[in-house]
């Protein structure tokens, strides 16, 4: 098991500008990589069911909703599930950031092999970004961890900020790679250069992969940033004692053991004569206990229980949330009159609705939760109401589809499905988040 020395980096000294301003300098890094990296996904995400079940006459690969569903739901899972093995990964062996830049390339790669009008390219592609992503994903939260103290009270506002860059990647890549896959104007510009005006779907996942490759561009050019967190492991060698001794940098090293520390290296963040919080100063030794043995006790069984009733109802919740991607895609390109005045707009840009609603909302909850005070609804009540958002929202779909019986119906119907989902969200997700760290 790998075990953290407490050093604070050099990167978290403030050193932000803008909406960074007092926050670590390694903020903005992660923030424009996260953010390249959620429009790669959600860009490719928006098209990837429609490009299933569209016509081969018309680009696609003429798969039934069926098929494309399972394919879909199957590929979700796993980019998540990958997270497990990628997170392992990266603190055994290879470290956050090289685990980061690993995990970016092979998702660029997934992105630009999907570009190709070929079926085992397409399965090739999106075995790549699942992969990919579980290298990245995981570690770009964890790494702007380590760029707080556990005390430091920057810490939400920093993540709040992250979050905000994942909400403008979500609500920027179908915008721009449904343009490419779905609009009429740039299907008229293809034929007019003697290209096949079909082949926009693979435009559209080529955008997604440029995204991914601004991200990665980013990563490494303001890697300095980052300079002492997420490095490989370094095995540091460590008595064999009740409690094991890790020697200060002026102390002698008698090893007996030898367990995997991920050593994140300190850059100046202390000034001189002073040591930073957990740090060992020369010819100490810190102590690290040793993991206890033994049954759980009660308090440790109901809070195992708790979030177990929380995961179960997290799954229910996040099933439905995700239809956005291929139910209610399918229902916003068959069904949707997706129309202004005339004009007719990609219907891979409602896409957009979810991450421009959370934008928007989430200030807006964060200060009604502050200002309600004592009155503030108890964890288990706030996830009562996220659920009952997301069954009004998905309710809401009942006469949707029946009036689509008689013709396409108004975008509104899935503009506001959408907003009682986010509303849902708001209520659900920082409430799950907050009760499993306690």
């Amino acid at each position: 098991m790998s075990q953290s020395v407490g050093v604070v980096p050099a990167q978290s000294q403030s050193g932000g500008f803008g909406l960074f301003a007092g926050h670590p300098k390694g903020l903005p890094t992660l923030f424009f990589t996260e953010m390249w990296e959620r429009f790669s996904y959600y860009g490719m995400r928006a098209l990837l069911v429609l490009y299933m079940v569209a016509l081969p006459t018309d680009g696609g690969l003429g798969f039934d909703n069926k098929n494309a569903g399972e394919i879909y739901g199957t590929y979700t899972m796993m980019v998540y599930m990958m997270s497990i093995p990628g997170g392992f990964v990266a603190d055994r062996f290879l470290g956050r950031k090289l685990s980061i830049l690993i995990g970016g390339s092979i998702i660029a790669l997934g992105h630009f092999t999907l570009a190709f009008a070929n079926l085992y390219t397409f399965y090739g592609g999106l075995v790549l970004i699942i992969i990919g992503t579980g290298m990245l994903k995981p570690n770009m939260s964890t790494l702007l961890g380590t760029l707080y103290g556990p005390d430091d009270h920057r810490r939400d506002a920093g993540f709040s900020i992250y979050y905000m860059g994942i909400n403008i990647g979500a609500t920027l890549a179908p915008l721009v790679c449904g343009f490419l896959a779905q609009s009429n104007e740039f299907k008229a510009w293809l034929q007019s250069m003697n290209l096949d005006p079909h082949s926009s779907w693979h435009w559209g996942f080529a955008a997604a992969g440029v995204g991914m490759i601004f991200g990665l561009v980013n990563f490494v050019i303001c890697r300095d940033r980052l300079v002492g967190v997420g490095d490989r492991p370094i095995k540091l060698p460590v008595a064999a004692s009740a409690t094991a001794e890790v020697p200060g940098p002026g102390a002698a090293a008698a090893a007996q053991l030898e367990l995997e520390i991920d050593l994140e290296k300190s850059s100046g963040a202390t000034p001189p004569g002073e040591t930073a919080p957990d740090e060992t100063a020369p010819g100490e030794t810190a102590k690290i206990e040793p993991p206890k043995s033994g049954k759980l006790t009660p308090e440790e069984l109901k809070r195992i229980g708790a979030i177990a009733v929380l995961f179960c109802f997290n799954i229910l919740f996040w099933a439905i949330y995700e239809q956005g991607g291929s139910s209610l895609n399918l229902f916003a390109d068959k069904l949707t009159d997706c129309r202004i005045n005339g004009w007719a707009f990609p219907s891979t840009w409602l896409q957009s609705l979810q991450a421009a609603f959370v934008i928007i909302l989430a200030p807006m909850f964060s200060w009604l939760w502050v200002k309600l005070g004592d009155k503030d609804p108890s964890s288990p009540t706030k996830f009562a109401i996220g659920l009952t958002f997301l069954g009004l929202g998905i309710g809401l779909m009942v006469p949707a589809a029946t009036l689509a019986q008689q013709g396409k119906v108004s975008p509104l119907w899935l503009i506001m499905v959408y907003l009682f989902q986010v509303i849902g969200e708001m209520c659900l997700s920082p409430v799950g988040l907050s009760t499993v760290t306690k």
